[in-house]
């Protein structure tokens, strides 16, 4: 659910939008509505950059990845029309189904919505349990449900590649990657490990989200649920029905799909939560037919409208690219949480609409860091070994930094996933 010089439009953006089409010849869901948007206090100076290691944390010797945005003004990368290979869904107690059983589909309000987010947050409210880490055990059922799909046609002995795939992951994590030469609040870890060939990157929590859990207030805590509201409002559970407002919402509940596509010569398969599906019999298949849903504060001074196209924009429009969602649709809520006004945002418009921002994101910046950085990972994490972790470090305005763990809490690859692919795999040859 939840930048252009405007005097020299970037030469690598003009490519963008067939970006998806151009090949050199050759493929969580953030309801979060940070109202306490640390965003307004941004420091629009130029970053005082680190180089080299955090202090501390990783060995002298250690090589990092730069995030200064200058490094990534190049001609957009080829980014392949993603695929969906698949999908699959988790019912109201977080359980697997290979199917699209939880599937909802759009159903469009009237011009004056009027709809109350806070409605049910007291007593028709089941929330998931954020302290259950689930790392990429879904996406791992999904592969082993659907191997055929998957294995590569020439597994060789010399070159065991159990997935015909560079990377597995959630694209989540992507857009974290995306949005980092912009990100100057949070940092991130992320977990990779090289198993039969492909590299897995996992989340790991960090000690300040950590704490911002912990000590979230009721406020926040009430304003992440009314994303979920605005869902409850907007979608129904089949093509004839109406959305059911009345109903409980539970965030265990999900739909996500599965897509395949290449960035520059990295394969990536990974899995994103879905809001819902056009109704129209006649709308493309998927993704093409996917809307993400999101709420957002209204915006009533040039200092909010601003704000918007930097921080919210950005992110809205990295987690819709990476799959091929092609718009998202926002609801705008007063103060009380009541939605007065919902607007479409097209994904591939909302690269214009930010253009008159002075020094604003750039999308050939977020995709030409995500690439580089997993080249990055490919060149680091090279011991094909699932008990061990490469961590990689991002701090604002510091490098990125990574450390080396063996059989270590970071370990993420279940005995399940590792014995199902390594017997089905030696079963082959």
């Amino acid at each position: 659910m939840d930048h252009h010089k405007s005097h020299n439009p970037d030469p690598g953006f003009q490519k963008h939008q067939s970006a998806y089409r151009r090949e050199r010849n050759d493929s969580g869901r953030n309801h979060r509505e940070f109202q306490n948007v640390r965003s307004n206090h941004h420091h629009h100076h130029p970053y005082q950059y680190q180089s080299g290691p955090t202090p501390g944390k990783n060995p002298p010797s250690s090589r990092g990845l730069s995030t200064r945005r200058e490094n990534y003004e190049r001609d957009f990368p080829v980014y392949k029309q993603p695929v969906e290979v698949g999908c699959f869904s988790l019912d109201s107690e977080r359980r697997f189904f290979n199917d699209s059983r939880q599937m909802r589909y759009y159903s469009e309000p009237d011009g004056n919505p009027h709809f109350d987010l806070k409605d049910g947050y007291k007593d028709r409210y089941i929330k998931r349990d954020e302290s259950v880490k689930e790392k990429l055990d879904h996406i791992l059922r999904w592969i082993l449900a659907n191997r055929s799909k998957l294995s590569s046609k020439v597994a060789t002995t010399a070159s065991p590649c159990a997935l015909d795939v560079d990377f597995v992951t959630w694209r989540g994590h992507l857009t974290k990657l995306l949005t980092t030469p912009y990100e100057t609040r949070e940092g991130w870890l992320l977990a990779v490990t090289r198993f039969r060939n492909t590299l897995y990157i996992s989340e790991v929590e960090t000690e300040a989200a950590r704490r911002e859990l912990e000590n979230r207030t009721e406020r926040h805590r009430e304003m992440m649920y009314w994303g979920y509201k605005f869902e409850q409002y907007t979608c129904a559970d089949n093509v004839d029905s109406s959305p059911d407002p009345g109903g409980v919402v539970n965030t265990n509940e999900a739909f996500c799909t599965v897509v395949q596509t290449r960035l520059a010569d990295h394969r990536l398969l990974f899995s994103g939560e879905v809001d819902c599906r056009d109704k129209d019999p006649n709308a493309p298949g998927p993704p093409a037919c996917y809307v993400e849903l999101k709420t957002s504060a209204e915006i009533c001074t040039p200092k909010q409208r601003s704000n918007f196209h930097r921080f919210k924009l950005l992110k809205w429009w990295a987690q819709s690219f990476l799959p091929g969602v092609p718009r998202v649709i926002a609801g705008f809520r007063d103060h009380d949480g009541v939605v007065v006004t919902v607007e479409t945002f097209p994904t591939s418009k909302i690269s214009h609409l930010i253009k008159s921002e002075p020094n604003c994101w750039k999308p050939t910046v977020c995709m030409n860091f995500c690439s580089d950085f997993l080249t990055f990972v490919k060149h680091t994490a090279t011991e094909d070994n699932p008990s061990v972790v490469y961590l990689f470090s991002y701090e604002p305005h510091r490098d990125v930094t990574y450390s080396v763990h063996r059989d270590s809490q970071y370990s993420f690859l279940p005995h399940w996933y590792v014995r199902e692919i390594t017997s089905s795999q030696d079963s082959q040859h």
